[in-house]
């Protein structure tokens, strides 16, 4: 199937490169733009009590709302705030009032707190129903412009945090890490690939083409939003941008690595051309099937994030195979040989070459490549049982120096750590009967006694006194360890046992989503990671004819990713201190590290086969498969590791722990399990590996003898 693909590319050239520009126009020209959202709730299904006491929230009290953005005041010199700070702080209050800016419903300026550290100013906006309404973001610019030039001259400082005032921050930041990562990326790539083949021509292809892809992907995406009511938004970026680039690329080394393979063996440019597309063109599309099935186990999620995300990166990945198996090689077969210019390597072999040294190791000493890259990434993976997961979603994406961020720990200052989010209880009459003012002073008596709850205010009543809404301030930060261990246990517990007869009670505040995600997420660990697996063991089945090999892969590349898990909870948890990862993490990363890494396996298992179809001993494939593919693997492996570490230089911790652990997990599929681990146990396996379809075995007997030269060093 895939010569004939080749074949038909390669005559047909410049209809295909046509046919590649027609559809990047029309796509292009006409798809819908990703919007960008930061509602932390949106990424539950209504069956969870916090969404269900949102609703309650919403038909009870309508006009109830917590501030849009909170303008944050204290003294400059740090001292307590004086009578008249108080009244300046007013006076700012009714000046900004005065300005009648947009999209702004009330502005009201409270009491300074009890230490008299802090005093704000709450402002009230209409709620957003249009995630791409830049209407909030605008006016919160507004009112920084406005409030600095009120700060002007007085003993006072201040700034904005609140709801719109870290959407604002969060998609500037968004939009600088997609520059730097953008930046980052084409920059490695041409200097990695200038490197390698010492060739402008192949630097410049895949950025060249990937950019084409990429919105290509990018308005498929849009559109498949429109048909099946996905919420992919805008924050995929920067993903789209290092997987396209990561997998492009790799794509492309995989088929340039045996283009010149073939150009060595005698074949002239189409014909080598055709015998990479029906050689390595099966691998590439195994590689990105198992890519693309892992992302859209995502869509088993509970979470309407990774519902989501799944198969947007799906939609990615499959555009970067076709563009692989279809475009490239177009392009490819027009410039023949002067893709390598100036460069004349491509013409002979390299002598002495490391990876052939290196290949004869692995074939020799089997038992000592395996142990040895086994037991380091066991060590490793000790270490992934310390992993804490982190809620704060969205300050992790936002840089620390916004000033939404340094504002909201300068509010900390005067008020509790769960004043600045605190949480709702409902109680609700099942039969509309209006609820007695002893029954509420009694439950809010009983909340109030629950261990880390530190204030329960009196409860306010619905208009139809149905619905009472009782406002719980936690002793702890609402997106900490303590406050989530709160809310799920003793606050729900004591929420639903105490509710009198007749009432119903629902535990509803972002701890509460917080804790609800938590549980989602266990549950896609269950399911989606299981799914995933065995979806990709089948696809190695399908490629190999085997029902062995599989099984070695995927539980190499399992111990891979818990080794990665582990050694980036060392890094930030261990030595930098940090609280937990992001909670997201382990997903992202077992479907990077697993789906992404599961390439290089593929392509040195094929690589494997290959050789033993030839004839040769399970030593000597190993030897040979790493003499042929080690190169390709280590460099792609490079590039893409490269491009996915290029996410740490966004300048927020979310974008920085996902680059690093999917960097190294990359790096370590790559460079342990690819090059060492995988034709280690191969050679161990022997003939076993490839049962029942025994695939190193052809119309001539295969060798059993281990190599002379292993024979006589090993």
């Amino acid at each position: 199937m895939f010569g004939a693909l080749g074949r038909v590319v390669v005559r047909h050239p410049v209809w295909v490169i046509v046919a590649w520009l027609i559809a990047a126009v029309a796509v292009i020209g006409f798809a819908p733009k990703l919007t960008t959202t930061t509602d932390e709730a949106s990424f539950l299904p209504t069956h969870y009590e916090s969404i269900q006491a949102q609703d309650i929230q919403q038909a009870a009290f309508p006009h109830a709302a917590t501030p849009s953005a909170i303008v944050v005041l204290e003294r400059g010199d740090g001292g307590p705030l004086t009578d008249a700070d108080s009244a300046k702080v007013a006076t700012i209050a009714r000046t900004l009032t005065d300005q009648h800016i947009p999209n702004v419903t009330s502005i009201a300026a409270g009491p300074a707190s009890a230490n008299k550290l802090i005093q704000i100013i709450a402002v009230q906006m209409p709620q957003q129903t249009d995630p791409s309404d830049k209407a909030p973001g605008v006016a919160v610019q507004t009112l920084r412009d406005d409030l600095q030039q009120q700060l002007h001259g007085t003993d006072l400082k201040g700034g904005i945090t609140g709801g719109a005032a870290q959407a604002l921050d969060q998609q500037d930041s968004g939009n600088r890490a997609n520059l730097i990562i953008g930046v980052a990326t084409v920059g490695l790539i041409l200097v990695l690939l200038l490197l390698i083949f010492r060739s402008p021509i192949i630097a410049l292809l895949p950025i060249i083409t990937i950019g084409v892809v990429s919105q290509v992907a990018t308005g498929l995406i849009g559109w498949a939003n429109s048909a099946f009511g996905l919420k992919t938004d805008s924050s995929i970026s920067a993903f789209l941008i290092v997987v396209l680039f990561g997998v492009g690329t790799d794509y492309i080394l995989f088929l340039m690595f045996r283009y010149r393979e073939r150009l060595r063996l005698g074949e002239d440019p189409k014909t080598a051309m055709v015998s990479s597309v029906a050689r390595v063109g099966e691998a590439i599309a195994s590689a990105a099937g198992a890519v693309i099935i892992a992302f859209l186990a995502l869509t088993l999620s509970t979470l309407g994030l990774f519902k989501s995300l799944g198969p947007a990166l799906a939609i990615a990945v499959a555009t970067t195979l076709l563009a692989g198996l279809t475009l490239i090689p177009a392009i490819v077969s027009l410039l023949g040989t002067k893709v390598f210019w100036p460069s004349k390597a491509w013409k002979r072999e390299p002598t002495g070459a490391r990876f052939a040294a290196l290949g004869r190791s692995v074939g020799r000493r089997p038992v000592a490549y395996a142990g040895a890259s086994g037991l380091a990434l066991v060590v490793l993976a000790i270490f992934a049982l310390g992993f804490s997961p982190n809620f704060d979603l969205g300050g992790g994406s936002t840089s620390k120096a916004s000033e939404s961020t340094v504002w909201q720990a300068e509010l900390l200052k005067g008020l509790p750590a769960g004043a600045t989010e605190p949480s709702q209880v409902f109680l609700r009459s099942d039969g509309g009967t209006p609820l007695a003012a002893d029954q509420l002073t009694a439950y809010q008596a009983k909340l109030s006694a629950v261990p880390g709850v530190g204030q329960v205010l009196p409860a306010t009543l619905s208009a139809d006194k149905t619905v009472a809404d009782f406002q719980v301030t936690l002793a702890s930060n609402p997106q900490s360890h303590a406050a989530l261990e709160t809310v799920k246990g003793p606050l729900r517990d004591a929420a639903h046992a105490a509710a009198p007869p007749g009432m119903t009670a629902y535990v509803g505040g972002i701890t509460a989503v917080f804790v609800d995600i938590q549980a989602a997420v266990n549950h896609d660990y269950l399911v989606v990671f299981p799914v995933a697996a065995i979806l990709i063991m089948i696809i190695l089945g399908l490629l190999l004819r085997s029902l062995v090999a599989p099984w070695y892969l995927m539980l190499s590349v399992g111990l891979g990713f818990a080794a990665t898990l582990g050694a980036t909870v060392l890094v930030f948890q261990k030595i930098q201190g940090e609280p937990g990862l992001i909670f997201i993490l382990p997903v992202i990363m077992y479907l990077f590290v697993v789906a992404l890494g599961t390439d290089y396996n593929i392509l040195m298992i094929a690589r494997l086969r290959e050789e033993a179809r030839e004839g040769r001993s399970p030593r000597e494939a190993a030897s040979m498969s790493v003499r042929h593919a080690g190169p390709t693997v280590a460099a792609a492996g490079l590039i893409l590791a490269g491009t996915f570490a290029s996410l740490m230089l966004a300048g927020n911790s979310l974008l920085t722990q996902m680059g690093f652990a999917i960097s190294g997990g990359i790096a370590i599929v790559a460079f342990v399990m690819a090059l060492f681990l995988t034709p280690a146990l191969t050679a161990l396996m022997g003939h076993a590996a490839w049962w029942p379809g025994h695939q190193d075995r052809t119309g001539r007997h295969a060798r059993e003898a281990v190599p002379q030269e292993a024979t006589r060093v090993g």
